[in-house]
C-alpha cells in the first residue's frame, strides 16, 4: 500500500490490467470510473486500463463486455485497448492485475523500486475467486461473472483508497 503522506495534490491514478484489454480490464475501468463519479471523487482518483499484450491495440472492448456492462449502467463503448507502457509504472499509483499470469508479467516488466504498486484486483474483494476469469472464449454468463467480481473488488479498493489516502 501507499502511504497517506503523499505530498503532491495530483489525483491517485489506477491502472486495470488484463491480457488484451478488451474484456476484464475495460470492465474494471468502467465500473471503477462510475463508482468514482458516484462518490464525487473525480478530482481525487483517475482510472485507466491496459493489456499486457498487444493483440487488440485501438480496438473497442468486446461487444459482449459492452452489452453486459451497459445492462448494469456502465459505458465501456468509449474505451479503446492499449498495451501497458514502461511509463505506466511511474505514472500510476495502483496497477491492478486481473489474474496471476498478468501480475507475473507486470512484475517482470516493472522496475524493482516500483513493485509495491502491483496488486491483484481481487485482493480487494471478498470473493472466493483468486482471479477474474477471462470470459473471451465462453458464453455471456462469463461477462456477468466478471462484472460481479469486479464490482465487489472495486468497491473494496475504493474503501481502501479512501482509508489510506482520502480520510483526514
Amino acid at each position: 500500500m501507499m502511504s497517506k503522506s503523499r505530498t503532491d495534490k495530483r489525483p491517485l491514478r489506477l491502472l486495470m490490467v488484463c491480457l488484451g484489454n478488451i474484456c476484464r480490464s475495460p470492465t474494471a475501468h468502467g465500473v471503477m470510473h462510475k463508482m468514482i463519479i458516484n462518490k464525487g471523487l473525480e478530482a481525487e482518483i483517475e482510472v485507466d486500463s491496459a493489456g499486457t499484450n498487444n493483440y487488440h491495440i485501438g480496438d473497442r472492448p468486446d461487444a459482449r463486455a459492452i452489452e453486459a456492462a451497459a445492462g448494469r449502467g456502465y459505458d465501456l463503448s468509449v474505451l479503446r485497448a492499449r498495451q501497458v507502457e514502461e511509463t505506466d509504472f511511474e505514472r500510476f499509483d495502483y496497477i491492478l492485475a486481473m489474474d496471476r499470469q498478468n501480475l507475473r508479467e507486470l512484475k517482470r516488466r516493472c522496475p524493482s523500486g516500483l513493485q509495491y504498486k502491483l496488486h491483484l484486483l481481487l485482493d480487494y474483494g471478498d470473493s472466493e475467486h483468486d482471479a477474474v476469469p477471462d470470459p473471451y472464449y465462453g458464453d455471456d454468463s462469463g461477462f456477468e461473472l466478471v462484472l460481479d467480481l469486479v464490482e465487489g473488488a472495486c468497491a473494496g479498493l475504493l474503501d481502501a483508497i479512501h482509508a489510506e489516502h482520502l480520510s483526514p
